[in-house]
């Protein structure tokens, strides 16, 4: 337990009422259950000091680690029929929809961004796991697909970061089909030498792991994330024999070749820009070049 924990806490609570108590003035980590200080937990990332356990983080506190003190900018992607099924259980679609952009303030699971990263302009999309479990529907679909369609006009390398439950169950096949055009939209970046970077994060599984986010140049993860196809155990009831305890973390991905590189939340933006460095070879400017080669414009 910290000082904070140990000391402080106790302090506060003895002389203010807990209704008086910020809800937010805490936060327990999922994983110890360590009570930390949310200053502390900013500043360290959103990772647990006591565990290092990654915590969720939102879509601008993403966007704002990867672009740190430089601009950027949201794109406004297609509009695309929300619920091709008209689909409905407990709760209409449609409802479940507008409930999840309230919680968030975001318009759909992905969101893309373009702004400059370590000097060079770069296509960010970003999976939001607080919506919808960071599913894969028709929208993230076309989003994805319209971030690859940006980095191929403009020349720019493209970055998803992903953290998904997989695909989107009230789009039926459709959300299935999303895991082919994904995977044909990012071969286009492949043959047109453009890097495609994945940063897989906790949870990466289903769908998501089984298309664009393992077809990445180079994947990242950030360490201890869950990452898989179907759950262990499930796994573990159809082959009928027990998995490893760490089984389907960053770690045990990485000593099996499945992913090139984990690293610690508070390292992502600069081995981002490292890998960046290395496979992008931004286009000379036509002015520039001819006056580097021949001394005029």
């Amino acid at each position: 337990m910290s000082w904070l924990t140990d000391r402080v806490r106790p302090k506060i609570k003895s002389l203010v009422k807990t209704s008086d108590i910020p809800d937010n003035f805490w936060t327990k980590c999922p994983k110890c259950g360590d009570m930390i200080f949310h200053k502390e937990l900013e500043q360290n990332f959103y990772v647990c000091p006591k565990c290092s356990f990654h915590l969720k983080i939102d879509t601008p506190t993403r966007l704002d680690l990867l672009f740190k003190d430089e601009d950027y900018f949201i794109v406004d992607l297609p509009n695309v029929r929300e619920d091709p099924l008209s689909f409905s259980d407990s709760v209409k679609y449609k409802e479940r929809l507008k409930a999840n952009r309230k919680k968030t303030n975001q318009k759909e699971a992905l969101t893309v961004a373009y702004g400059k990263i370590g000097g060079i302009q770069t296509v960010v999309g970003v999976l939001d796991f607080a919506f919808m479990g960071g599913s894969m529907g028709v929208v993230v679909g076309e989003a994805i697909v319209a971030a690859v369609q940006m980095a191929l006009t403009q020349k720019y390398p493209l970055v998803l970061v992903t953290a998904s439950g997989g695909a989107r169950m009230q789009e039926g096949m459709m959300s299935l089909m999303q895991m082919v055009r994904t995977i044909a939209a990012v071969k286009k970046l492949k043959e047109s030498d453009i890097p495609f970077i994945v940063i897989m994060t906790n949870p990466t599984t289903g769908g998501v792991t089984a298309s664009f986010a393992s077809q990445g140049d180079v994947i990242i993860a950030e360490s201890g994330a869950t990452i898989g196809f179907a759950g262990a155990r499930v796994i573990e009831q159809t082959i009928h024999q027990k998995l490893p305890e760490d089984f389907q973390t960053a770690e045990y991905l990485l000593a099996h070749g499945m992913i090139d590189i984990v690293c610690h939340r508070r390292d992502l933006r600069d081995t981002l820009q490292k890998v960046l460095k290395l496979l992008y070879k931004p286009q000379p400017d036509a002015n520039d070049y001819l006056a580097e080669k021949f001394g005029f414009v």
